[in-house]
């Protein structure tokens, strides 16, 4: 049941109707039911792809860019994923204080758990720590309420107890998720943000690409999204992200733009 005062997304309530209407039709109209299992299967379908697409708003609220006051404010949000990891987070510190910009780290509970000096580093040099789950289940897309209770809230209690700042953002691994997360976010407290672009650093090896496809129609307002943990790697062995981010801070100044943590971004 979904908790006091959320709101039900209008796809539910239209799949909630469509089921009570098919199941009528297979069982008062002969020759109905048919039509009405195709009906559902394709209702489930739709309900499915909108889990396995990251931007997608149909099953709830999804941030995938900043609000207008952040756009005026000529802010953007660079976020960073799947870490923290000792051999390439500290670079990625060392960049963005060079630049003078700030940055989201989506980190996962446990990789904290193992590195707590480094996440504390993160929050000191101003950085903004938010929940990318407790281990980054592969299997997360297929959790139900009692799932993704266990493992959000784990990281929240994990997170908050050892950098002292509870998160208010949340990512899905790989962004997939089904209608059983809304809900359970509604209820920490959470606001599941995604990205307005993704420059695909877990598996592109160019950092030439990863940067097209990050800054193409880099504008006030955008999210984009890099990995400090899971990189792919260049062909000399460095991490993709490594590359990338001395370009594209040079182009986020040019452009006259500034890069805030996403608390910072979506403060009224």
């Amino acid at each position: 049941m979904a908790p006091a005062g959320w709101p039900l997304p209008p796809i539910m309530l239209a799949s909630a109707g469509l089921h009570a209407v098919a199941l009528g039709a297979a069982v008062l109209v002969p020759g109905a039911w048919p039509w009405a299992l195709g009906a559902v299967v394709l209702n489930h379908a739709v309900i499915t792809g909108a889990g396995l697409t990251p931007r997608s708003h149909l099953l709830g609220p999804n941030v995938t860019r900043l609000p207008p006051a952040s756009v005026a404010r000529r802010e953007i949000a660079l976020t960073i994923d799947d870490g923290p990891e000792p051999a390439v987070t500290p670079r990625v510190l060392d960049l963005l204080d060079a630049a003078g910009q700030r940055a989201t780290f989506f980190c996962i509970a446990e990789k904290v758990a193992a590195h707590p000096a480094l996440a504390r580093e993160i929050v000191a040099r101003g950085h903004s720590i938010q929940n990318h789950t407790a281990k980054h289940r592969h299997n997360f897309s297929f959790l139900g309420p009692r799932g993704y209770a266990a493992e959000i809230s784990r990281a929240q209690d994990m997170l908050t107890d050892i950098t002292g700042q509870r998160p208010t953002c949340f990512r899905a691994p790989a962004g997939l998720r089904n209608p059983f997360l809304a809900p359970v976010l509604h209820r920490l407290g959470l606001s599941l943000v995604s990205w307005t672009r993704r420059g695909f650093d877990t598996r592109e090896r160019d950092p030439a690409k990863v940067l097209a496809r990050l800054g193409q129609g880099l504008a006030a307002g955008d999210i984009l999204l890099l990995h400090d943990g899971n990189a792919a790697r260049t062909a000399n062995g460095e991490p993709v992200v490594l590359a990338v981010l001395p370009p594209l801070l040079a182009q986020i100044q040019t452009a006259q733009l500034r890069a805030v943590t996403l608390p910072e971004g979506l403060a009224a």
